[in-house]
């Protein structure tokens, strides 16, 4: 046996190749260290019908496979470029006729691996495959040590991060008593069934190593269905991730000699610290890998007339008063959302012509959309390019091939028709659609929605699963299009908001849609925890202040969005002078700072937040400056105490640790631990006085030395006790719900309060 240890960001890769066994992944290791013990697991599994696994009965497990056993390595060599390394490893059949190269991938600058797989038939005859995995790997250390995390993901009611042990998930250590197998045979297994690659669970997860302090979190990069799975291995855990697989999505492929099939890419960070800390390395992956667009340097404020405001049913009258507050209040784009196109309200099942409405804009839809223009806002639209209502004319004129189907049926989902991107009628009509938006209309930014999910389709005597993939990638490569053809298009990944959370799309998109969330106390923790599935110059936020709503209410809704992608909504042309006022202070404050969202990183000083939790608290860092958002939404008047959210602690030399606040986000809490109870009274005497600038004034500049200062609301009662540089930040707040935006001045040498 022969040792391949490749090291690339820090992360070293250990393999093992032989020649009578497949190549075994020991481990990836931060900060470039040892191989972890043990016989590691095989590099990629692969299974075919008929053949099965060998050697051990797994139950559902997707390993050992047979086929997978009859690999052996062939060599590997390495490619580099200015702003990435790979490393290929090949590997053979020839009595199966069956070849497969695993691609390891580095990118500059970061802390992750990706990793996928080809594999081709070089044989005579034609070879099927059920599973191919894209991503396996050990060495995690002892299962007792282990933290697993992984996201819940539902319709209002996303980015909810679960913690558990590995028994919690299910999995146990049964030595000596396993025979020799390692195993007890059971998994953990998160799958993404249908279309939505978000619609239950996101596609990241993430392994703690308590003990000694290190983490190792993944995102699978599929726009459809995937699955990844744990499971115990010689005292510690596997992890295995893959697209989609015969077993859970009907999937297959059969290969021609000569074709190939390649997987779909999953990228893993692997670090030294908690979940917080991989998730900041997957941050700077994420930017790494993603279309260079101005938008993502600029952070333009959008208003969108939908969320809590016309809600699908805009006219031409209606939009006149909310264009003018709209550019008062300092928005860059304005969006037409659902029903511009639709002469009856009830549009639902004939979507697909997306032709402006005559009814709604009897003057035209291009005289509101100059009047966007007029009003110094670029106009943006609304648009499901991948289905058509099953009442739209559009149904007659497309060929069969343009419809997923289900044993030659048309798929019928919730009124509409699934369309197939692999048919060119369906992709030379969309070209045509959004040529005219975009050329014609002069659209700058399209809201691009995806409101079902399907299975997949079985068109040209595919498997479900076959098709499903083969649409995905038909329609990324089709996104790929549209951009090359308008460069300057602004485009916002939607899926009933957040069921598609994923950077095969998001590597092209600008923004995402992180819900469709009606109520702003409910909206918190979703927006607090999006910059784990999202960067935050990314994750667009709704804001839908009232005129019913007070000045907390109002100020409460605009924090949910000022760390991420501000999306405006709500009746604000029905404020009054001072309520609008509110609107406009948030987004100058918010147009001050927001290249720091461009460039920082997200810390949660309380933890990744809960649905239910009273207090949350986010902050976006950079070496020097930082804005942290904190909610309040218990009943009475509260405080909270919170660790300065400089990761790497206390970022001034010599002023000793901070005070105990609460656990270290992803570890164990103590009894007693976490933020102070409502109620608990500010250091004191209560909440002190408002501190922080004016509303409309500038906040102070990153070299001010005030270590902390409200930037917003700036004229509400808020309690700030700071306990030094090294101390912890004491936060007094009116019963909720309430909202601050602070920020936070990294002090270096030489600094004086």
């Amino acid at each position: 046996m022969n040792t391949l240890s490749w090291t690339a960001g820090g992360i070293a890769v250990h393999l093992v190749t032989g020649p009578a066994d497949p190549v075994r992944v020991l481990g990836l290791v931060p900060g470039a260290g040892p191989a972890p013990a043990g016989p590691g697991v095989s590099l990629v599994e692969l299974d075919s019908p008929g053949e099965g696994r060998l050697g051990n009965s797994t139950s559902a497990q997707h390993r050992p496979y047979a086929v997978t056993a009859g690999l052996r390595y062939a060599g590997h060599t390495e490619e580099s470029t200015s702003d990435r390394t790979i490393l290929w490893v090949e590997q053979r059949d020839d009595a199966r006729g069956l070849r497969v190269r695993t691609a390891l991938e580095h990118v500059a600058g970061t802390e992750v691996i990706r990793v996928r797989s080809e594999a081709a038939n070089t044989g005579r005859a034609p070879l099927t495959l059920t599973y191919v995995s894209s991503l396996a790997v050990t060495g995690f250390g002892p299962m007792a040590k282990l933290r697993l995390h992984e996201a819940r993901n539902a319709w209002t009611a996303e980015l909810r991060w679960q913690r558990r042990t590995a028994e919690q998930a299910g999995l146990v250590d049964i030595r000596p008593f396993d025979d020799g197998q390692g195993t007890a045979k059971g998994r953990h297994a998160v799958t993404a069934t249908g279309s939505w690659s978000s619609g239950d669970f996101l596609p990241v997860g993430g392994i703690e190593d308590l003990e000694r302090g290190l983490a190792w979190v993944w995102q699978v990069e599929h726009c459809g269905a995937w699955h990844w799975e744990l499971g115990d291995h010689h005292g510690s855990l596997y992890l295995q991730a893959a697209g989609p697989t015969g077993r859970e999505h009907q999937w297959r492929v059969t290969l021609a000699p000569g074709e190939s099939f390649a997987t779909v890419p999953v990228a893993i960070a692997a670090t030294a610290g908690g979940l917080d800390d991989g998730l900041r390395a997957l941050t700077r992956y994420r930017r790494a890998i993603r279309r260079p667009a101005p938008d993502l340097e600029r952070l333009p404020v959008v208003f969108n007339d939908y969320m809590n405001c016309l809600d699908g049913n805009a006219t031409e009258a209606d939009l006149g008063p909310l264009i003018d507050a709209a550019a008062e209040a300092g928005a860059e784009y304005f969006v037409l959302d659902a029903g511009w196109y639709a002469d009856e309200g009830s549009w639902w099942d004939t979507v697909g012509e997306w032709e402006p409405s005559t009814v709604r804009f009897p003057h035209g839809i291009e005289t509101t959309l100059r009047r966007i223009t007029d009003a110094g806002m670029t106009p943006g639209l609304w648009l499901e390019p991948e289905v058509v209502g099953v009442r739209s004319p559009v149904v007659d004129r497309l060929p069969a091939e343009a419809f997923f189907t289900d044993s030659g049926v048309r798929v019928r989902e919730n009124g509409r028709f699934h369309l197939d991107y692999r048919c060119a009628a369906v992709r030379e009509r969309m070209d045509r659609v959004v040529d005219r938006l975009v050329g014609e209309l002069g659209a700058g930014y399209l809201k691009l929605d995806y409101n079902i999910s399907a299975a997949g389709t079985d068109a040209g005597g595919e498997s479900t699963g076959a098709g499903l993939l083969g649409h995905n990638r038909a329609f990324l490569a089709w996104l790929d299009g549209v951009l090359a053809r308008h460069p300057a298009l602004v485009l916002e990944n939607c899926a009933s908001g957040g069921m598609r959370m994923d950077y095969a799309l998001l590597a092209r998109t600008a923004l995402q849609s992180t819900s469709d969330q009606k109520d702003h106390g409910r909206y918190a923790p979703i927006a607090a925890a999006a910059p784990s599935a999202v960067t935050p110059e990314q994750s667009a936020v709704w804001a839908y202040p009232q005129p019913e709503h007070g000045p907390e209410e109002a100020s409460f809704c605009l924090v949910n969005a000022m760390l991420g992608r501000v999306h405006l909504s709500g009746r604000i042309d029905r404020m009054a002078p001072e309520q609008a006022k509110r609107v406009r202070t948030a987004v100058e404050v918010y147009k001050r700072y927001r290249s720091l969202l461009a460039r920082g990183q997200p810390h949660w000083p309380l933890g990744l937040p809960g649905r239910d939790d009273r207090w949350i608290a986010l902050a976006v860092h950079d070496d020097h400056e930082c804005v942290l958002a904190v909610w309040h939404r218990g009943t009475t008047a509260g405080t909270v105490t919170l660790p300065l959210p400089w990761p790497d602690g206390d970022p001034a030399p010599g002023d000793g640790p901070a005070p105990d606040s609460g656990p270290a986000p992803g570890r164990d809490p103590a009894p007693g631990d976490g933020p102070a109870p409502d109620g608990d009274p500010a250091p004191n005497s209560g909440p002190a006085p408002a501190s922080g600038p004016a509303p409309g004034r500038d906040p102070a500049p990153a070299s001010d030395p005030a270590p902390a200062r409200v930037l917003f609301p700036a004229d509400l009662p808020t309690g700030l006790d700071l306990a030094g540089a090294g101390g912890a930040l004491r936060i007094s707040l009116p019963a909720g719900p309430s909202a601050r935006l602070i920020r936070l001045h990294r002090r270096t040498r030489g600094e004086t309060p």
